[in-house]
């Protein structure tokens, strides 16, 4: 008994060297008949440096919270007043 589900007929391996459309013609799988040039390797690599990045900016923001920790806990630490009234009177006109 063959059963067609998606396309796909009988008990074949789905992604395998020969693939079946629903006309029922075989075509054949194969790099030269890839002209988009996906390359997964190069895309993993951009996800890497990416998550390297990340990591830098983590650590680089941990160091700015520690040092900022370690102003108030001394009592040095100064903001800028006219950022917080000015990032106030935002959130107070947004909100």
């Amino acid at each position: 008994m063959t059963v067609e589900f998606f396309g796909v007929r009988g008990m074949a391996q789905v992604g395998g060297v020969n693939k079946t459309n629903r006309t029922g013609e075989t075509q054949k799988s194969g790099k030269a008949d890839n002209t988009q040039g996906i390359s997964f390797s190069s895309a993993l690599k951009g996800a890497s440096q990416a998550t390297a990045l990340g990591d830098v900016a983590k650590s680089e923001r941990a160091a700015r919270v520690e040092e900022l920790k370690a102003q108030v806990a001394n009592g040095t630490y100064e903001p800028d007043l006219n950022k917080v009234a000015s990032s106030l009177l935002k959130f107070l006109v947004e909100g």
